[in-house]
């Protein structure tokens, strides 16, 4: 049989020969894709997540009557003078001075509006030695940060003329600025950083300029045109910045690797005496099949994340399932053009230090070579190593501690601002992010409202909920008053939320409780963190039984055999498990912590492990099903089980290995950003991608496999019905004169 004769069928191998027959047209159209979706995207606007929209429950009501209302909540901002040592009181002429010296300064900025002054509302600290000034920003809440500098300055001012008081500004405004201005460029050099990483990686793995380009520039034009989807579809789900960090990583990762395979697959049949046209077609056939297969499992995995109920996370599965669904049609239809059109000038721009020795197979594969010789003459020994260094390193994650956390687990003392905010909480516990009562009436101002609210106001401090000072903001036009409430506990999330709980459960049906058609739902940091916390616990069985029971419908309809379908899960479960156990250890018990800058966390954020599910088990089976389908296509080809798995492993570790260390590279960039929370998403999924690429599949998988022999391929009768998608992968399309097997030598079929 003849390099002419090979015949091979179905979506991937179809699209992939039209392409390279029509590879203008393929370009221009894929060109043409990117192009009007980035116009349409620009044309109607990005619609991002309202509050209101954030979380269901208390925190829902409360921003759905503030928006009803047409209420804008000003950013406040707080001045906190205090003490030094045990000297001056709040009594003192000279802290009365500075008082006045704050209000003074910050009314002539020309910025500000309602200043308040401690000696009115009562905002002195038990001992006496602390003070709070506060006021609210003029203009839009969410543009505050830009419009704070001129008032921080004022503020500094004052301080340099009271040495001995510490005079010290903090709020919404002030916090936004100080992040934008320590982490904003940090985090987008992180994002811009991981290309040229990327690129880096690829240059070394394929010795050449123009190859190295092309996986990238796929990416980059998959990013482009998903950006313009996002805000298409925003209209209907709305997006968020956060989306858009996801979107970015993921699309890189994949986009990068989907490229990888398929140019890594084409360059080897070449290499292996195929002809150019042959070379594509068997890579459409094969790489290309794996590709749809890994990518609509991986979409499958995000959409997971839409039946959280969360914004955020809707917001993050929908951005991941375009630009992976984007990426994979990208690989299979416009790449195949483009290897077209290059043909040998693919190999342009050699690096003179990375020449490799033209051979297809073997050539990356000597140490997993030696591995597998050892894992397949003894697979019972490496299950149980393997398997057991896994679950000794998932064990921690049955300890797991999860929740949002406060500025100074977040920021650690790298900021001043940090320091300011554990002051402020040391002297008026939960003063610096007080309960918020949003209380909503037929009129506010009726007698019985009235009552309530006074009664409200004592009860919190009388319960021990609060210590006071508890401020009730009327708005009589919209017949709405906001109630903020200093919640004991301050910054220790346990007793505020306690805290908390005394309030909704005890306080509040016992006054506004009782005045028909008050609606009065509490929101706040505390709240919202509960009310989070809450909503995403009751997504976590439905999230996980979804993405687990498709991923095995569709590994099952992939391979026609349930054997795969379990092992491809159980593996997977190990992956996440590890990762999990790996966050623990280092975040949370501050094992080798000091080497990513992580000391004295504590606590996973809540929202990192549904999200880091997701996105593992989707990610893991770019691998999984790259490497099982070319052991798969061995066996089809007649090798014994056995040897069509060293043959599956061996030839696809060379590119699994550099798509490993690309995903590494960029979540690892992301690790070493100073946020904790960034720091933790950046360390789980590099260990997490590194652990899935060496032991899970290039040591448990073969053991395993190796193991069942023949039953890796059981399907019971019963599901032979069951729809045949398989037929890509035919013997035809990889059999031929020219095929080697993994040692070079050419094969025997």
């Amino acid at each position: 049989m003849g390099n002419g004769d090979i015949r091979v069928r179905g979506l991937a191998a179809r699209a992939g020969g039209w392409s390279a027959r029509h590879r203008w047209a393929a370009v221009g159209i894929w060109v043409l894709f990117v192009v009007l979706a980035m116009g349409l995207g620009s044309a109607a606007g990005r619609v991002d997540v309202k509050d209101s929209d954030q979380l269901k429950g208390e925190t829902h009501t409360a921003a759905r009557i503030i928006e009803d209302a047409g209420i804008d909540e000003p950013a406040g901002e707080t001045v906190l003078i205090q003490a030094k040592g045990g000297g001056l009181k709040a009594t003192d002429a000279e802290f009365r001075d500075a008082v006045d010296a704050v209000v003074r300064a910050v009314e002539g900025t020309g910025r500000v509006t309602e200043v308040t002054s401690p000696y009115d509302t009562k905002t002195i600290s038990k001992d006496g030695r602390s003070a709070l000034v506060q006021f609210d920003m003029r203009g839009e809440p969410d543009t505050a940060g830009e419009r704070v500098e001129p008032v921080l300055e004022a503020v500094e001012g004052v301080q340099q003329d009271y040495e001995s008081l510490r005079i010290e500004e903090i709020g919404g405004a002030s916090m936004m600025k100080t992040f934008d201005d320590a982490f904003g460029d940090d985090f987008k050099k992180a994002e811009y950083s991981a290309v040229p990483v990327a690129l880096g990686i690829l240059l070394i793995a394929f010795g050449a300029l123009v190859a190295a380009l092309l996986p990238v520039l796929l990416a980059i034009t998959a990013i482009m045109a998903t950006m313009g989807l996002m805000g298409v579809v925003s209209h209907v789900m709305p997006m968020s910045e956060t989306a858009n960090s996801v979107m970015l990583l993921v699309g890189l990762a994949v986009g990068v690797d989907y490229c990888l395979f398929y140019l890594r697959r084409e360059r080897e049949e070449r290499e292996a005496g195929r002809d150019a046209q042959t070379a594509l077609r068997i890579a459409a056939a094969t790489s290309g099949r794996a590709i749809v297969v890994s990518g609509v499992t991986v979409c499958v995995a995000m959409a997971g994340m839409l039946f959280t109920g969360l914004a955020e996370f809707e917001a993050m599965g929908l951005a991941s399932l375009m630009v992976v669904a984007v990426a994979m049609v990208g690989s299979v239809t416009v790449l195949p053009a483009l290897l077209s059109l290059l043909g040998e000038r693919v190999e342009k721009g050699r690096i003179p230090f990375l020449r490799r020795r033209e051979r297809g197979g073997g050539q990356d594969s000597r140490f997993w070579t030696a591995v597998l010789r050892r894992v397949l003459a003894k697979p019972v020994i490496a299950v149980v190593v393997a398997a057991g260094a896994l679950l000794a390193i998932t064990a921690p994650a049955l300890g797991m501690k999860t929740q949002q956390l406060t500025l100074d687990q977040e920021f650690g003392d790298s900021l001043p601002i940090v320091q300011t905010y554990n002051r402020l909480n040391d002297a008026f516990p939960g003063g610096s992010e007080p309960a918020e009562v949003v209380v909503k009436a037929d009129d506010i101002n009726a007698p019985e409202v009235k009552s309530a609210l006074a009664d409200f106001r004592d009860r919190a401090i009388s319960s021990g909920a609060s210590r006071g000072p508890v401020e009730i903001k009327l708005h009589d036009a919209q017949n709405v008053a906001f109630v903020y409430v200093p919640l004991v506990g301050g910054s220790d999330q346990d007793k505020a939320g306690a805290s908390l709980d005394t309030l909704r459960d005890e306080v509040r049906p016992a006054t506004l409780g009782r005045v028909e058609g008050v609606e009065a739902p509490i929101t706040g940091q505390v709240a919202g963190s509960k009310d989070f916390n809450d909503q995403l616990a009751g997504a976590v069985v439905p999230v996980f039984a979804f993405v687990v029971v498709f991923a095995f419908a569709l590994m099952l309809l992939s391979f026609r055999s349930l054997t795969i379908a379990v092992t491809s899960i159980v593996l997977n479960l190990l992956s996440v498990g590890a990762a999990y156990g790996i966050l623990v250890a280092v975040f949370q018990h501050g094992w080798g912590a000091s080497l990513v800058g992580a000391e004295g966390v504590g606590a996973i954020i809540t929202w990192l492990p549904l999200f880091l599910f997701v996105i593992l088990f989707g990610l893991s089976m770019d691998y999984h099903v790259f490497v099982v389908s070319r052991i798969r296509e061995a066996r089809l080809r007649g090798l014994a089980t056995k040897d069509a798995i060293r043959h599956g492993v061996v030839t696809t570790a060379g590119v699994v290995t550099s798509a490993a260390v690309i995903m590494v590279a960029v979540f690892a960039i992301f690790g070493t950003l100073s946020m904790q929370s960034m720091k933790q998403m950046g360390v789980g999924l590099a260990a997490a991608v590194l652990i899935d690429a060496t032991i899970i599949r290039g040591v448990l998988l073969p053991a395993v496999m190796a193991l069942l022999g023949e039953r890796n391929w059981y399907l019971p009768k019963w599901l032979h019905r069951l729809p045949d998608l398989t037929h890509d992968e035919t013997p035809q399309a990889v059999a031929g004169p020219a095929a080697r097997d993994d040692e070079g030598e050419p094969l025997r079929v």
